[in-house]
């Protein structure tokens, strides 16, 4: 499964993008506030390509073509490899997501590399990803959520439409071994079709 934007394109992780991967996921900034450490060895961004990445409707965020030379990105023009991934975007499922227990609900995760930031390709990557949800995998629900103090992700969720939900004052973060404040975020179908119907 491939999903293309306006400025993206959305395909399924492969062990070729381990080095590009290592690239973006070894800044200290990106994955803190997301709740994971920095990746240490392109070894390590591999094993997380096999066994975490490795979801039904997780992808990695490509740019389609040369918009953003500071990213590496690459004009697709007579070139027949893969765009390079610059972040991850993901439709959490029912039995890989501690948000909801229900089939027809899910969880959106995104991180994007920090040289892409403010310039509103996560909200336009999750807009196709909420698209497929809602239209394609006839979800009722979305989930999202954010740990206190990353105003990045509240920002995109506030794009996007979601709603707030609830705060967990106590929320485990057990790849760094700490609690945070997290709150959650909601959209459900009904909102997203009005807000589509604008």
């Amino acid at each position: 499964m491939e999903l293309k934007t306006a400025r993206l394109v959305l395909r399924p992780w492969n062990e070729s993008d381990a080095e590009s991967l290592y690239k973006c996921a070894s800044d200290p900034l990106v994955g803190p506030p997301a709740g994971w450490p920095p990746h240490k060895s392109i070894a390590e961004s591999l094993e997380v390509i096999r066994t975490v990445f490795c979801g039904r409707e997780c992808y990695a965020v490509c740019l389609a073509q040369s918009e953003f030379p500071e990213a590496g990105g690459t004009s697709r023009a007579n070139c027949s490899e893969a765009p390079r991934a610059v972040g991850c975007i993901e439709l959490k499922l029912n039995g890989h997501t501690d948000m909801t227990e229900r089939d027809d609900e899910c969880e959106l995760g995104y991180w994007i590399a920090r040289p892409l930031w403010g310039r509103g390709l996560i909200p336009e990557a999750a807009r196709e990803l909420l698209r497929r949800a809602f239209a394609d995998l006839g979800m009722n629900a979305v989930w999202c959520g954010y740990y206190d103090g990353n105003e990045k992700s509240r920002r995109v969720q506030e794009k996007l439409g979601f709603i707030f939900h609830h705060t967990c004052p106590d929320c485990p973060v057990p790849l760094l071994g700490e609690t945070r404040i997290g709150h959650t975020s909601i959209l459900t179908r009904d909102r997203w079709q009005q807000l589509n119907a604008r």
